[in-house]
């Protein structure tokens, strides 16, 4: 008799394409940029290699965020995936600094010193903050049903993810471990619960890009 078969979960989670707060260098948090046509264009491509490959998804959640929804409706659209929004997945809070561009980022007077414990940019998320609402984000994922789900956010809540995936603790100053994930670029991780083991299967992601 073959032996029973343990729930696997698998995620993917993708950040959305160029947007125009990207192609402008700005410091967007939750302000709603669309994406720009190179974006799409990203989305596209991303699709199109997912449907080359095979790729199924049981459910795509995405950011309520233009930038990402955009993304996440070219690309389960493309693989007739169901797509949920949760606000739970949208960008870090950046406080004052939404919408200032990198320039002007750097002209603000800055704080000898930060610990994670700190908001930014005034009232904004600082580092423990997020990364306990990309804890619940997780959680929230794990009460679900065991199966493959697409989840498109942001670099910087996707950042606290996968710290919350790792168990790797954070730095003051700010220091430590970064997680890259460029215009849809995604990591792909696998959850075995009955073992609570994690296993990251794809890191920054964005082969499909390359000839854009």
């Amino acid at each position: 008799m073959s032996a029973t078969l343990k729930p696997v979960y698998q995620f993917v989670f993708l950040r959305h394409g160029e947007s125009t707060g990207n192609a402008e260098s700005r410091w967007q948090g939750q302000s709603d940029y669309p994406l720009t046509e190179r974006g799409r264009a990203q989305a596209v491509a991303l699709a199109n290699r997912w449907k080359a490959e095979g790729a199924k998804f049981d459910l795509a959640i995405s950011s309520t965020l233009q930038r990402a929804k955009e993304t996440a409706e070219i690309v389960s659209s493309a693989l007739d995936v169901k797509l949920e929004l949760d606000e739970i997945w949208l960008e870090r809070d950046i406080g004052e600094m939404e919408g200032l561009t990198s320039a002007e980022v750097q002209l603000r007077p800055k704080p000898s010193y930060v610990t994670p414990y700190d908001s930014i940019g005034g009232d904004g998320e600082g580092d423990w903050e997020l990364f306990l609402r990309a804890g619940q984000a997780l959680h929230n994922l794990l009460k679900r049903p065991a199966g493959s789900y697409l989840i498109v956010s942001h670099g910087g809540l996707l950042n606290q993810l996968m710290h919350a995936i790792v168990g790797v603790a954070h730095h003051a100053d700010p220091s430590g471990v970064r997680f890259r994930f460029e215009n849809t670029a995604f990591a792909r991780v696998i959850y075995q619960p009955h073992l609570h083991r994690w296993a990251i299967d794809a890191i920054n992601d964005r082969a499909h890009t390359q000839n854009l």
